[in-house]
């Protein structure tokens, strides 16, 4: 029974956002009410020299942006949490779509300036496809913004789900008194302070001892705006929150640390516990005896000193157990792993054992790759991992004829990490990296130069899209290959991918060639 127990205490989450919405402000108050820090960083100020914990690659703190998902892990009120802060930025959206398959609800943050912005779309679509629980944080109420019932009507509109504020905010901007926790029914009171946790008064809202905390004014607008929720609004109910069908709302300010401690201790009661994984063979239960997990993100150079790969393992089922023999399954090979890690960002600690829930660090010397699954036995491949089709390519070139190993090196675990994509065109033997967005050129050649001593060269290339293709007529796919030799070209796996480099070009041999199969995604 304590495995049932250890299961029911774990929360694992990410969050997500546009890039600027505050995401990775609010992963550091989280973290300061979970003990883990003790001042909160700034993500980009020129004031305050502590950068935030989750970013911690050099690229991260200069720019002011998250480029890769850091997984933290504390405890907090008897649960066991461990949070996910992805990338906000479009061009490390790929990294965001994987970490969503390891986690069992998330928290969106949207600006109150904004509402919802381009990327928040795409993100709540991947958790719609998962059914993913989803609580919203509309944050910087501290500034002016938009009304908030108009900022309700938007989320529903755009994010097509049904939503439910938990907490409601008393004016903004500079005018900003505090929000009242309709999940607990307090007041919470406003002070600027990026530090300390603000005062909760316990208020009847009928009676004038509200009015003397905030004036009649705004009492009175507070008490028909509460009213008008409950008209509106449908009663909370936990189980369309975890079935994805209905999302609580809360506003704050990260920043001023203010709505995030009410946040949290709704969304550790309501959030669900580690929910059952769809493998291609079976349904995993968490609750099963026997440990499996998967790979779904691997890093690079956690720790500059060591050069080391650290893949990270969502356990989905039972125990694991540091120095046990496990079946990965893809080599179908027992491996034993010494030291497994837990982490709070950079900072690691070996752990002797994890439970369903739990992300595990293990070392990777080029063992893994995105979506390999261990397990005591059982031969399991888990689904929902899938590259998507690149939109940007250009071909890779060495600068350094001494440092070819090197480049190679760098370029092999970067790939592993899912960073971009490496193609290998059959034509001209010349390598060609395709990736989502401009800004991801940058850092493979930033971190090749800072983590690998390589230097390289983009030299542009005018490409389409990416697709994979494959056939049963061996005869169709052969004549492709011939007439479309100069545009195709091999993953890293292989497989055949053509090239294609104009839109209507692409139709024309979707049309031309019927009985080739053309996939816009890796996982087919």
């Amino acid at each position: 029974m304590i495995q049932n127990s250890e299961i029911q205490r774990r929360r694992t989450f990410a969050i997500v956002a546009h890039p600027d919405a505050g995401k990775t402000s609010l992963t550091e108050k989280l973290l300061l009410f979970g003990g883990q820090i003790q001042v909160a960083g700034a993500v980009k100020s020129h004031k305050i020299r502590k950068t935030a914990t989750s970013d911690w690659m050099d690229i991260e703190k200069q720019r002011g942006i998250s480029v890769t998902t850091s997984v933290m892990e504390f405890d907090y009120a008897g649960y066991k949490i461990n949070i996910l802060d992805t990338p906000g930025h479009k061009d490390f959206a790929e990294d965001t779509y994987r970490t969503l398959t390891a986690v069992d609800s998330v928290i969106i943050v949207i600006d109150g300036a904004k509402g919802v912005e381009a990327q928040t779309l795409k993100l709540m679509e991947v958790c719609r496809m998962r059914n993913t629980p989803v609580i919203i944080f509309i944050n910087k109420m501290d500034r002016e913004g938009r009304d908030p019932f108009d900022l309700l009507d938007e989320l529903e509109n755009q994010l097509l789900i049904q939503v439910r504020p938990l907490s409601w905010p008393i004016d903004q901007g500079a005018r900003f008194k505090g929000v009242y926790n309709i999940y607990e029914n307090k007041l919470d009171l406003y002070q600027p302070s990026k530090q300390v946790v603000t005062e909760k008064v316990e208020v009847d809202i009928h009676t004038e001892e509200l009015d003397k905390h905030i004036g009649k004014s705004l009492a009175d607008k507070l008490r028909n705006d509460l009213e008008l929720i409950e008209g509106v609004y449908p009663k909370f109910d936990v189980n369309s929150y975890q079935s994805a069908e209905c999302a609580p709302v809360f506003f704050g300010s990260a920043l001023n640390n203010f709505g995030v401690e009410e946040l949290l201790n709704c969304f550790v009661k309501i959030a669900p516990s580690p929910r059952p994984v769809k493998t291609v063979e079976r349904i995993v239960d968490p609750e099963e005896p026997k440990f499996t997990g998967f790979i779904f993100k691997i890093t690079a150079n956690i720790d500059p000193n060591h050069r080391s790969c650290i893949a990270f393992c969502k356990v989905c089922s039972g125990r694991f157990v540091r120095n046990i023999p496990y079946l990965h399954v893809r080599y179908n090979k027992l491996m034993r792993f010494s030291s497994p890690t837990q982490f709070m960002a950079q900072r690691k600690t070996t752990v002797d054992e994890a439970y369903a829930g739990d992300i595990v660090g293990l070392p990777d010397n080029g063992i893994f790759k995105i979506g390999d699954t261990l397990t005591e036995g059982e031969e399991l491949h888990f689904r929902g991992l899938p590259s998507f089709s690149p939109e940007m390519f250009k071909y890779i070139e060495n600068t350094d004829p001494m440092k070819q190993k090197q480049l190679a090196k760098g370029i092999d675990q970067l790939m592993d990490e899912g960073v971009a994509q490496l193609f290998t065109n059959q034509f001209n033997g010349r390598k060609i990296i395709g990736t989502v967005g401009q800004l991801q050129f940058e850092v493979i050649q930033y971190r090749l130069l800072n983590e690998y001593n390589a230097s390289c060269r983009w030299e542009p290339i005018s490409l389409y899209k990416a697709c994979w293709i494959e056939s049963d007529d061996k005869e169709e796919l052969d004549a492709f290959k011939k007439r479309k030799y100069q545009y195709v070209a091999k993953d890293r796996d292989g497989r055949d991918v053509f090239l294609a480099d104009s839109n209507y070009v692409l139709q024309m041999a979707q049309n031309d060639f019927k009985k080739i199969k053309f996939h816009f995604s890796s996982e087919f």
